[in-house]
């Protein structure tokens, strides 16, 4: 009889291992060993284990978490330490800050480039609805193809208010029944008809300017939008200069006889960067004060402007350099007329004019020309004013030195 009694009980033992509930919670520990083993230091490198349910897939997650890690960790140093090593490479090549002209280092750039709060500082534009449009000017001559073409890329630039056409073409018809029948347009465009066809027209204080920055063009010169937007910025921290993309150098002589030449990123004489002393107004921005000053200047210096059909860009940078003589706070060092923005897509535009109208720069004697203005300009204001400068602001990158690579 107690045999019997034992053997039942050890029957209802059995039967009640096996019920669903004690199974699970059976599972339920083993699921909870394996995830202390799982963390367990070296358990997946020295140890096999096979989970079964809800183990198998606490054991994967583990180790999935665990791989992650590892990869996310490599993937995370690796960068940081490459972007460390280009930072370090790209200041050593940066030169060490100098003055030239009156322009202080490249340190001395970033300081001003940087948004001001509250006042603006002294020679800069308050951040106003007004302040943040432009202007554009261009004047054409026999172009009109070209012209139609400039008009509409340069519709789509922002910030800008209005496009003004120097209308050159004596008693021909402008196209301005053609491009408002083609609108509508989101930038306004006014064409101004000249009596005469005179270099110097373009550099009149127009009425219809509201905008201080204004921009001038040449009728054959595309300039890329990133260009101009990030040209117009630059201007915004140097409004009293002019702000483009074209610079040029004057060259003197033992003699005191001055040359007209170009500017290299490279000077062959000093292997280093070369210099530059003007930025020409054919591609660039300036304060709309200068047109107005420019009709201010000696009636010789327009004489000799309208005797040449060239040189106004070079009068311009001369009265841009006077102004800022006169209105600088030091008396020895002098900020140059203009700054160099080194372009990314600038083009001429000149082979495609159907017309086969070639800009007076093919001339033979254009170069002697700006020389000879260089000279008369000289003795009309009784000494150069051109400061020299080697700043070169560019969109990719510090603002830098021409080829400051090979300075020597």
């Amino acid at each position: 009889m107690h045999a019997q009694y034992e053997g039942l009980l050890q029957s209802k033992r059995l039967s009640a291992m096996n019920s669903p509930l004690l199974l699970h919670a059976h599972q339920g520990a083993n699921a909870a060993k394996s995830v202390i083993q799982c963390h367990r230091p070296g358990f997946l490198q020295h140890k096999t284990f096979v989970p079964i349910g809800i183990s198998h897939l606490t054991w994967l997650l583990c180790r999935v978490l665990r791989c992650c890690f590892g990869i996310r960790r490599k993937c995370i140093i690796f960068p940081l330490l490459l972007i460390l090593l280009v930072g370090a490479a790209l200041t050593a090549l940066l030169p060490p800050a100098e003055e030239h002209g009156g322009v202080v280092g490249v340190l001395g750039v970033l300081r001003r480039a940087a948004p001001q709060k509250g006042n603006p500082a002294p020679g800069q534009l308050a951040d106003t609805s007004e302040e943040k449009k432009f202007t554009v000017i261009i004047q054409t001559y026999n172009r009109t193809d070209i012209l139609l073409k400039l008009l509409n890329h340069y519709q789509a630039v922002p910030h800008l208010q209005m496009i003004i056409i120097v209308w050159n073409n004596v008693r021909e018809q402008t196209p301005a029944k053609l491009w408002e029948s083609l609108g509508p347009h989101p930038v306004q465009v006014i064409f101004k008809e000249q009596t005469s066809n005179q270099m110097r027209n373009r550099l009149q204080p127009f009425p219809e300017i509201a905008t201080d920055a204004v921009l001038m063009l040449d009728d054959d010169t595309l300039v890329s939008v990133p260009d101009i937007t990030f040209a117009f910025s630059v201007w915004k921290q140097f409004p009293d200069q002019i702000v483009g993309f074209v610079p040029r150098k004057h060259v003197s002589t033992a003699g005191g006889v001055y040359s007209y030449g170009s500017f290299e990123l490279q000077n062959p004489e000093a292997a280093g960067g070369d210099m530059y002393s003007m930025v020409l107004i054919g591609a660039a921005f300036f304060h709309r004060r200068y047109l107005q000053l420019f009709q201010d200047q000696p009636k010789e210096v327009h004489a000799l402007v309208d005797e040449t059909q060239n040189c106004d860009d070079i009068a311009v940078n001369f009265a841009v350099a006077l102004y800022l003589r006169k209105h600088s706070k030091s008396s020895t060092a002098h900020r140059p007329s203009g700054i160099f923005v080194k372009p990314v897509d600038l083009r001429n535009l000149e082979k495609d004019a159907s017309s086969g109208y070639q800009g007076m720069w093919h001339r033979p004697e254009h170069l002697l020309q700006r020389s000879y203005c260089l000279n008369r300009l000289t003795q009309i204001y009784g000494f150069m004013p051109l400061c020299f400068s080697n700043l070169m602001v560019s969109q990719f990158g510090f603002p830098s030195y021409a080829n400051h690579k090979s300075r020597g």
